[in-house]
């Protein structure tokens, strides 16, 4: 953990699991939440509204992130501004375009000038991040949320794509935060680090190895050794 207590990067728990977020919120490393649809359908949930009051019951002092689901951008923006009165630690999640690959830069505009908080979500590419920065610059506190782990399953460098998107946001919008979204695995949170993010958002299961940090790596080879073994004995196979 002492590791964790030298990055400037904030630390986002990425999950709709309520025991897991709450659990999490308890730790003075997560600064704050994100979900989408995606993951509220994986964890069961079938009424938005109701689980989105319901965790905001519990996350009152944290930032923490819902998304629009309409694909219409007249809806988005009667939705956001409905997700945006449910609390003022909530930061409203906006696709960089819709479904038809049509670009929500008007909607950003619009919705920044009412003041809502906005998470502009699903951003692979630096032109998006530009046209994201610039449709958001009047807006009071915004995320940039680049997909880098997505990006890195493309066989791209994600560290130089963020350093790169870092420059691009901070000479446009220096005010919103470069978020690196999607990431697979701890050592990301110091990638993100190093390419100028200031805030990461880490999947619940990925966050269960945060006590992996620093550990001897002999005696992780041999916990692995064992289990292996224990699992081969457990499973009774023979030769």
């Amino acid at each position: 953990m002492d590791l964790l207590n030298d990055l400037k990067i904030q630390i986002f728990a990425d999950g709709a699991n309520k025991k897991g977020i709450i659990d999490l919120s308890k730790q003075k490393y997560i600064s704050g939440f994100t979900t989408n649809p995606s993951l509220m359908k994986n964890s069961g949930i079938k009424n938005y509204e109701e689980f989105c009051l319901d965790i905001l019951q519990s996350i009152t002092d944290k930032p923490i992130s819902f998304e629009v689901f309409s694909d219409e951008f007249n809806e988005m923006y009667e939705q956001a501004l409905k997700i945006s009165q449910w609390g003022e630690n909530v930061n409203v999640k906006i696709p960089i375009s819709n479904t038809k690959g049509e670009s929500s830069k008007d909607l950003i505009s619009s919705l920044t000038k009412e003041g809502v908080k906005l998470n502009i979500t699903a951003i692979f590419t630096l032109d998006q991040i530009e046209e994201a920065a610039n449709s958001s610059k009047e807006s009071t506190f915004t995320i940039l949320s680049l997909f880098a782990g997505r990006i890195a399953d493309t066989g791209r460098d994600p560290e130089k794509i963020c350093k790169e998107a870092a420059k691009v946001k901070n000479s446009i919008n220096p005010d919103a935060k470069l978020l690196w979204a999607s990431p697979r695995e701890i050592y990301n949170i110091f990638q993100a680090e190093r390419s100028g993010c200031e805030i990461i958002t880490v999947a619940h299961n990925i966050l269960s190895k945060i006590g992996n940090l620093n550990k001897d790596l002999s005696t992780y080879s041999l916990e692995t050794i064992k289990m292996f073994y224990d699992d081969a004995k457990k499973s009774g196979y023979k030769i």
